[in-house]
């Protein structure tokens, strides 16, 4: 039997709802759902979704490190944006983080459109899904 293994980030929302940031089985590896918050739990750059793409990630990276990963196991992403006017905006900070890094690292990417998030001055919310097998470099 695999087991699991369940990492958090302690933000407000993962002790309030009860939930980790990342869960681990195997090479398996699920990113919950990530808002741009600031280390001190306030919102990121409220109403801009590339910063608050690019914020979104480097916490998924972040938490990737805690299970010894980095941005290289990311297969999937997909992008809740309140304001899907501004795609081309997550889409260039989805390049970016990707791409400073390694170009040829180019995982899947969906956007899509919903009318709210946790709170009005979030614009964008990322999950992920990850490979640990991944040795892509």
């Amino acid at each position: 039997m695999t087991p699991i293994t369940f990492i958090s980030t302690n933000n407000q929302w993962e002790q309030r709802f009860g939930y980790a940031r990342l869960a681990r089985a195997g090479d398996l590896v699920l990113i919950g759902g990530t808002l741009a918050i600031t280390p001190d739990g306030q919102p990121h750059a409220p109403g801009d979704a590339g910063a608050q793409t690019t914020r979104c990630y480097e916490i998924i990276e972040g938490v990737l490190k805690q299970a010894g990963l980095d941005r290289f196991a990311i297969m999937r992403s997909r992008v809740f944006t309140t304001d899907i006017s501004q795609a081309e905006a997550v889409g260039q900070a989805h390049h970016a983080f990707f791409a400073a890094h390694n170009p040829s690292h180019t995982p899947a990417l969906t956007q899509v459109g919903t009318s709210e998030l946790m709170a009005p001055e979030y614009v964008v919310e990322i999950e992920c899904e990850a490979w640990a097998g991944n040795t892509q470099k």
